[in-house]
């Protein structure tokens, strides 16, 4: 009788302890239930967009595309930010644009080092570009080709904007 007494004393203890978890189940049950099936609905989200991006990854094949960039160039101390070059190429396109009436070496330095952040842009993007190996008019022919292209890449030049020369005239 002793050790019926003993576990009806302790399921009472119980019953007494888990009262207010109980309570707070049945008065909150909705707002669990509500928990529960937006976490659900959100993981089963999470998992279709997962396999989406991996359809489409494998549809236009991603990792083709990304496969010949070098990253560790990033990486380099030595080399400028991608913005720094192109507010550099903005500030040296207007006054290349804008720079009559100077003298022919200050055109000429101006033009150099338009240049040089022309390659070293397109060097940070992985484009191709044979600014040094021209000269005259095949220089500004490909001057013209390599503001085409980085405008394309998303690098708002100045001279590379539609209908800049238009205006101008």
């Amino acid at each position: 009788m002793g050790v019926g007494r003993a576990l009806m004393l302790a399921l009472a203890f119980l019953a007494v302890a888990t009262l207010p978890a109980a309570f707070a189940l049945i008065f909150c049950y909705d707002e669990i239930v509500d928990r529960v099936v937006c976490g659900w609905s959100e993981r089963r989200d999470r998992r279709r967009e997962k396999r989406t991006i991996a359809r489409l990854d494998r549809a236009i094949e991603a990792d083709a595309l990304t496969r010949d960039i070098d990253l560790s160039e990033f990486d380099r101390v030595d080399r400028r930010p991608l913005e720094q070059l192109a507010a550099d190429l903005r500030r040296l396109g207007g006054q290349r644009i804008g720079g009559g009436g100077r003298s022919m070496v200050w055109h000429s330095a101006l033009l150099q080092a338009y240049d040089d952040r022309l390659r070293l842009a397109c060097r940070a993007l992985g484009i191709a570009e044979h600014l040094a190996e021209l000269e005259g008019v095949d220089q500004e022919i490909e001057r013209v080709r390599v503001e085409g292209v980085l405008h394309a890449a998303g690098l708002a030049l100045p001279a590379a904007r539609a209908g800049l020369w238009q205006r101008h005239r």
